[in-house]
């Protein structure tokens, strides 16, 4: 289905990261990718798990660097010549702020989360667009939570992020839909993570979410993957401007 198609992904962090459920999906139907790592201690993590996938490209980037994120871009244009596909799963907040009160969030705290979590998108849709532009068109794809628009507790400052990332998908979808490219969030349920074992009181949400969605029964990784692949492929066409719920069905309970 992505035969020759070319895709950049934000946001492996390891084997249990839905970013890489999602690499998965999108290289089995036959995307090539390049991968983006922070820090020294990601880099092998990151490098082992690209070394499965062939033709794969892997680059540092501070998401929190306006030159990082452009010298990515243009060593993706240099090995690519061009993109078809981003993915956007980057999120980043202060451990204190992920538990107790949100009115404690410290004016520090709230500045990284927005930044890392909500601006990076803009970032990478400004490098990300140009190279979209030269293949026709393309598909932008990040990542969400419920807790952006409803309480979840201690999501507190990431659950404000979000918010603004889903609202930043909505005005980037209008600005670059006239080229062709399409943005789009997935919001998915809770899953084990390395970023889910900084949210306090994790197991509960998982456990409640069991019990009451209508599937009864958690989100699986590789459905996250799918729905991305779908994102990525021309089945998804006519579809922008969305945030796509895979969670089971929670989203829609009240109690």
């Amino acid at each position: 289905m992505l035969q020759g198609k070319l895709g950049i992904i934000f946001g492996v962090a390891n084997h249990r990261s839905i970013a890489w459920a999602i690499a998965q999906a999108l290289a089995r139907n036959g995307m090539r990718l390049a991968f983006t790592y922070q820090g020294e201690r990601l880099k092998e993590n990151v490098e082992t798990l690209a070394a499965t996938l062939q033709g794969s490209l892997v680059l540092p980037c501070d998401v929190t660097r306006d030159d990082e994120v452009r010298q990515v871009f243009e060593a993706v244009d240099k090995e690519f010549g061009g993109l078809d596909c981003l993915v956007h799963a980057v999120a980043f907040a202060k451990k204190e702020d992920l538990d107790g009160e949100f009115v404690k969030t410290s004016r520090e705290g709230f500045r990284l989360a927005l930044d890392v979590s909500s601006y990076s998108l803009v970032a990478m849709a400004q490098g990300a667009a140009p190279l979209m532009a030269k293949r026709g068109g393309g598909s932008i794809i990040a990542l969400s939570y419920l807790g952006g628009v409803r309480v979840v507790p201690n999501y507190n400052v990431m659950g404000v992020a979000k918010a603004a990332l889903e609202m930043s998908i909505r005005y980037l979808a209008s600005d670059l839909g006239p080229q062709g490219i399409r943005v789009n969030g997935i919001s998915a349920g809770p899953i084990k993570t390395l970023a889910a074992k900084g949210i306090s009181g994790f197991s509960t949400i998982l456990d409640h979410v069991a019990q009451k969605a209508p599937l009864r029964r958690n989100t699986d990784i590789e459905e996250v993957g799918d729905t991305a692949l779908f994102l990525a492929s021309p089945l998804s066409r006519g579809v922008t401007a969305n945030v796509i719920y895979v969670d089971s069905g929670y989203q829609v309970m009240g109690m």
